[in-house]
């Protein structure tokens, strides 16, 4: 993975299961997240330990704070909710601030009111239902990813693996 720009952090309010902090911890350790943060958790280290096999704690800041409080936010971070309300934007529409700090909410409930309306912007992931908190962490950190991470463009056109020159297909529909 290429250096991306800017920084950026995730975290989760209210979270209740350690194992799916743990997986936000090592999910934001994979993509390259200068912090992590809990709102109002009351976690077991060891039991988030068992499900952040990356170490992730050497690597990067995980802050637990008690509650909400924005001033505690690097001062020019843009917070971002990730929640299903009903004026939140599609990920895949949603263009990502530089300089972000994500917030999800908790496995059984939503972000609170108040972190709702610190939100700069409220993004949703376009399913059909509610996905795990660890897996809604995971794509939105591979959205911006996709935009910040310099990766190239993807090709019109797709070769099959091992295959030299370009394949003649659009990869739309049955790829002969």
């Amino acid at each position: 993975m290429t250096h991306m720009r800017g920084y950026f952090g995730i975290g989760s309010e209210g979270i209740s299961k350690p194992r799916n902090m743990g997986t936000i911890l090592r999910t934001a350790h994979a993509f390259g997240a200068s912090f992590a943060f809990t709102i109002g958790s009351k976690l077991d280290e060891a039991e988030i330990r068992q499900t952040d096999t990356s170490g992730s704690a050497t690597h990067l800041p995980y802050y637990r704070w008690p509650d909400f409080d924005m001033a505690r936010f690097p001062d020019e971070v843009v917070l971002v909710g990730v929640e299903l309300t009903e004026d939140s934007v599609p990920l895949p529409s949603f263009r990502h601030p530089l300089n972000a700090a994500y917030v999800l909410g908790p496995e059984k409930g939503s972000l609170s009111q108040d972190v709702q309306d610190a939100c700069a912007h409220i993004v949703r992931i376009p399913t059909a239902f509610c996905l795990n908190v660890g897996v809604a962490a995971a794509l939105t950190l591979y959205d911006r990813s996709a935009m910040f991470g310099g990766h190239p463009p993807r090709p019109l056109v797709q070769r099959k693996r091992g295959q030299r020159g370009v394949k003649k297909t659009t990869g739309i529909g049955k790829n002969g």
